[in-house]
């Protein structure tokens, strides 16, 4: 049995009440009216990336289909919803058999996006797949602004590992998906032992400021750990005297100490110091990680510092100032009946202020230069060009109800280093630009 099939240390009943109330407003009403037999496609995009990022990236794709798959309304979420009057009888009955038995297809976990980009597709029954809206848009809101951080920020690392270690700084649960998603964004590991044992990732951590204040002396305290973790361990040493400190953790633990970790002060300054020091001291094997409020743009600083490891908690864990991404489910095309083989007609939101759709059940493609690198975006609605048929980017995820678009966290996260690779050199700069790629519609 994997670590997936375990479900989280703090489970909730089923996601069917991830929602907002007017989605089953919108159900009771569209029952009663006919129209929520009518077959329909959502698509989910958005119009815009966070102000001055170059390029998007897909996180939550798995965390979707578990939530697609566990949206069921058992006795006591009806019970809930009759109580409150939310519904009616007709459409209580109708929930309580309600399983998703339509098709999605999406981008695949760990791909590039960009203004536009038909990130996910659902086509069913309008009641069906209205009632996802909510659920889909919180997780893949969430999960992508934390992998398009954790992606700048591994892009301004380099060779150097990342760890994720913000769980104190968000939502108990929230901190979980965050973990996954950096980690398909390019971190290597989580200081949270839930993400650990839900999806399998490498967990790490040793001591924090209060281990060395409840020995009576520094020394103790780096002995005690020593002894009890081993000399490969990581020590603390910026409690007190920083100076000090080293020279006590290289004589506890002798020159095969793992590592020090720096938590405060001018973090730059201190690792040539440090480095330094650790050498004159026969430790030249012993690693420097620092942590302390990192973000994309310190990690760039250091890149010449004798640096080895970063660990990065609150501006990763909050999408290093955009929390979201600001994607929208937007209902693009529906039959005129519920007659199941009637043909679909486009439909779009139309309005001021830059909030409009485009209607039409759309495919999208990458379009490759000479080179092989990408060019544009290209989203269509029409036949495919021959040119562009081996690019084309939705795959399939689930059919006719069922989850085929599973596979191991892995596989997104090298989706993600190959696809960013894929795209112009200019999409790595960190300073404030414009999309990487331009969106052509067809």
């Amino acid at each position: 049995m994997s670590t997936a099939d375990l479900g989280l240390p703090v489970d909730v009943p089923s996601t069917a009440l991830f929602t907002d109330r007017y989605e089953l407003t919108m159900l009771r009403a569209a029952l009663r009216s006919g129209a929520a037999h009518r077959r329909s496609v959502f698509e989910v995009f958005t119009r815009r990336l966070p102000e001055g990022r170059r390029y998007g990236v897909v996180a939550g794709t798995g965390r979707v289909l578990d939530a697609v798959e566990n949206f069921r309304f058992d006795g006591a979420v009806l019970d809930f919803l009759a109580a409150d009057s939310v519904v009616d009888d007709a459409t209580l009955e109708w929930l309580a058999g309600y399983r998703f038995t339509g098709d999605i297809w999406g981008y695949p976990e760990g791909e590039v996006y960009f203004p536009g980009s038909p990130i996910l597709r659902v086509e069913g029954s309008f009641a069906e797949a209205v009632l996802l809206e909510t659920v889909i848009l919180s997780i893949l809101n969430h999960d992508s602004a934390i992998a398009a951080a954790a992606s700048r920020m591994a892009v301004a690392a380099g060779d150097r590992p990342l760890m994720e270690m913000g769980a104190r700084r968000t939502h108990e649960l929230a901190a979980v998906a965050a973990s996954r998603a950096a980690y398909v964004g390019g971190f290597r590991s989580s200081s949270n032992l839930a993400a650990g044992f839900r999806y399998g990732l490498p967990t790490i951590g040793t001591s924090a400021h209060a281990f060395t204040l409840v020995h009576d002396t520094e020394k103790d305290a780096f002995t005690a750990q020593v002894e009890s973790l081993g000399r490969g361990t990581t020590l603390l040493v910026d409690t007190y005297d920083l100076t000090a400190a080293v020279r006590t953790a290289v004589e506890v633990a002798g020159p095969e100490l793992g590592a020090v970790r720096i938590d405060s002060g001018d973090l730059l300054l201190l690792a040539h110091r440090v480095r330094q020091q650790l050498d004159d001291l026969g430790a030249r094997d012993t690693k420097i990680i620092v942590t302390s409020d990192l973000d994309e743009y310190a990690i760039a600083s250091m890149a010449a510092a004798p640096v080895d490891a970063y660990g990065v908690g609150t501006s990763l864990v909050t999408g290093s100032g955009h929390p979201t991404c600001s994607m929208v489910y937007k209902l693009v095309a529906r039959t005129p009946s519920a007659a199941p083989d009637g043909p679909l007609v486009p439909v779009a939101k139309k309005a001021l202020g830059g909030k409009t759709s485009v209607g039409g059940r759309k495919w999208a493609a990458r379009r490759l230069d000479a080179d092989g690198v990408a060019e544009a975006e290209v989203v269509g609605t029409g036949s495919i060009p021959p040119d562009l048929a081996d690019q084309l980017l939705l795959v399939p995820l689930v059919r006719a109800g069922h989850i085929t678009g599973r596979e191991p966290l892995d596989a997104a996260r090298t989706r993600h280093i190959d696809a960013r690779a894929g795209l112009p050199l200019s999409a790595t700069q960190l300073s404030r630009g414009e999309p990487v790629l331009p969106t052509e519609t067809m």
